[in-house]
This record gives structure tokens, sequence and C-alpha cells, in this order.
């Protein structure tokens, strides 16, 4: 392993789970070093009892560039996905992907590709979510996963 793939092993051990008032799994590595070309790869086990879980990407829990929230109850459209960014602690426009492969009590793998215009979030049924990089950032230093779905594994590539 190299010092580069060691150093990034050492950020990632020393991700911080916790949990919030609602008991939800809460997952975040800083310091990250995700360029244009790398991936995710991520698998978890979703709660018996979902509601939601969501993937956050970007610079800070401020600075989103991919917010990829699938929702196994929404008022408006019943199961969805949604994706959104986030810019100085605001939410930009919703993109809904009706594709809902996700059960609840199911373990998933799920991929997501940074291309510096977009991101490409591989689903469990191979189906492509494509979000725009509003934030045109090139490079991801945050993630964070939180919500119903507890990581058991990920890597970057």
């Amino acid at each position: 392993m190299g010092t580069a793939e060691s150093t990034s092993l050492q950020n990632l051990l020393s991700a911080v789970r916790s949990s919030e008032a609602v008991m939800a799994e809460v997952f975040e590595v800083k310091n990250v070093d995700l360029k244009v070309g790398d991936k995710l790869k991520l698998k978890g086990k979703i709660s018996d009892d979902a509601s939601m879980f969501c993937i956050d990407m970007g610079k800070d829990s401020n600075e989103l560039a991919l917010h990829f929230n699938p929702r196994f109850h929404d008022d408006a459209a019943g199961t969805v996905i949604v994706c959104n960014s986030k810019r100085g602690g605001c939410w930009g426009s919703e993109q809904r992907d009706p594709n809902f492969p996700f059960e609840k009590g199911a373990t998933i793998k799920l991929t997501v590709k940074v291309l510096g215009d977009c991101f490409e979030i591989e689903l469990p049924n191979e189906h492509i979510v494509a979000f725009p990089n509003h934030l045109s950032l090139d490079k991801i230093t945050y993630i964070r996963v939180k919500g119903d779905l507890k990581v058991t594994s990920f890597k970057f590539e």
C-alpha cells in the first residue's frame, strides 16, 4: 500500500460514527481527496423500518456538490430518489428519479463516480443516476452518510 493510500486509509479509519436524536446512523469522513475520475464504493445495510438515507459529498456540510437521498415514503411521490446540492447552506433545486431499487432490510452496494461536470451513482439494479456538479468542485474533501443506512464497508478507487 502506497503512502497516499495509507494516509487515505488513516483518514477513513478516523471517521466518526454517532447517533442523532432519531437514532439514525451518521458516518462522516473529512479530509478526503477524491478527484475527477475517482470512485466511492459503498456497502451498507438498510434498516428494517427505513424512511430515508442520504449520501452527501462536497467541501463540508454547507457546501455539498451531491446530496443523494433515497426516500421510502415521500409525500409527493411515494418512493423516490432526490438529488440536490447545497451552496452556502442553501439548498438548490431538487432532481427526482422514480427508479427506486431499494428495499427495507436489504444489503446494498452503490458506486459514486466523480466526473467533473457531474456525478454518476450506480444503483443496485445497475441504473445510473446522473447529477450535475453545480458547485464545480474539482475535489471532494467531505463525505457523510446518514439516515437509515449502516455503512459496512467503503473504498476509494
